[in-house]
């Protein structure tokens, strides 16, 4: 089993200032009944994107129209905290979202994260506020991370280097998720088990 593949994405990046985002606000607990990964998306930051009435509240960035075709989102600290829910990645993903960037992450999150095929960044504070002040510029805020050289540029020319574990990066590159990483020694596993029939015939 794979993940979409991660290397290079240039997109617009949408900016949501608010800090200790938790898994519910990500995606609501009355909307986790389904197992599937699909359709989820519509679900995503529900509370935030409409009000009581199922209406769109037009002051929310992903609302807007600039905003509607984002694949980068820009946030606060703490993104992904509360509950270990694989819903909140499954949401992010279904709406389109493949990149997060913040100050730090839950950890859980994290993790969960990476194993969905989205690349989470950590870079500090001031220049998650640099970030920020250009993804407010709208449909004009356009950014290029590339997986490959760590690197973020955004739509002023400014590059960002960031940190990530090589194994991370190495299951994004190549879309890798637990079942695939365990695919890929697929046949070391068989020539382990043949050997195993001759030296333990009784296993």
């Amino acid at each position: 089993m794979s993940v979409k593949k991660f290397d290079k994405l240039t997109a617009v990046a949408a900016p949501l200032p608010l800090i200790n985002v938790d898994t519910d606000m990500i995606i609501p607990a009355r909307f986790l009944k389904t197992i599937k990964r699909t359709g989820l998306g519509q679900s995503l930051f529900h509370t935030l994107r409409f009000d009581e009435n199922g209406s769109e509240r037009e002051d929310f960035v992903l609302n807007k129209s600039a905003y509607k075709d984002a694949k980068i989102l820009i946030t606060g600290a703490n993104f992904g905290c509360g509950s270990s829910r694989e819903h909140a990645p499954w949401a992010l993903d279904d709406f389109g979202i493949r990149c997060v960037i913040a100050p730090d992450f839950a950890d859980i999150f994290f993790n969960n994260s990476f194993k969905n095929g989205i690349l989470l960044i950590k870079i500090p504070q001031k220049e998650v506020d640099d970030l920020m002040e250009v993804a407010e510029r709208g449909a004009n805020s356009t950014m290029t991370v590339d997986l490959e050289t760590q690197e973020i540029i955004s739509s002023d020319g400014k590059s960002i280097k960031f940190e990530l574990d090589p194994f991370k990066k190495h299951c994004l590159l190549n879309g890798l998720d637990d079942i695939g990483l365990t695919m890929e020694k697929e046949k070391k596993i068989g020539t382990f088990e043949e050997n195993q029939k001759v030296t333990q015939p009784w296993l």
